[in-house]
């Protein structure tokens, strides 16, 4: 067997224990978007009731979370309003994406619950996943790690400058 050397997952595994804890005290979505410098913590738009935020590890490039800022972990509990803008939030993610990528899919997903994969089941949140025809190479499906070409800092300018209104 060969082994890969991912340092980078380290800093995924712990993060997970760290956030583990519930609670809007020890939520990083909640805490982003406090943070006021959405550059360093990858916003891409605020709106009224939701924001959109680019994951840190990413399945692909532009692979992006719609996230309201209600901490709330069931979608039950969201508020109409927050759960109406996460849908168009994630219409306009899907135009800025087609736009830069030009990918020939998408995932869009929640899932609730840490047995339903949720990495933070304390807070619900929207992914927005391009997709690609063999986007699932056999580095993922192998080695277990994705490669992902771009940086996500340009990830975050180019589509900071491509979202409408930014």
């Amino acid at each position: 067997m060969n082994n890969l050397w991912a340092p980078w997952r380290m800093t995924y595994l712990q993060s997970n224990r760290e956030t583990a804890a519930t609670g809007p005290e020890a939520c990083i979505f909640c805490d982003k978007p406090r943070a006021d410098d959405d550059e360093a913590n990858l916003i891409v738009h605020r709106g009224t009731t939701c924001f959109v935020i680019l994951n840190l590890y990413p399945y692909n490039n532009g692979h992006l979370m719609v996230v309201p800022y209600a901490h709330v972990s069931t979608l039950e509990d969201l508020p109409a309003e927050a759960a109406a803008e996460m849908m168009t939030l994630a219409q306009t993610a899907v135009r800025v994406l087609r736009g830069m990528y030009q990918p020939q899919g998408f995932n869009l997903g929640i899932n609730l619950g840490a047995s339903a994969g949720a990495g933070i089941a304390a807070h619900v949140h929207q992914h927005v996943v391009p997709r690609w025809s063999g986007d699932t190479n056999f580095m993922t499906v192998t080695g277990e790690t994705r490669v992902i070409p771009e940086d996500l800092r340009i990830t975050w300018a180019r589509m900071r400058a491509a979202w409408p209104n930014a």
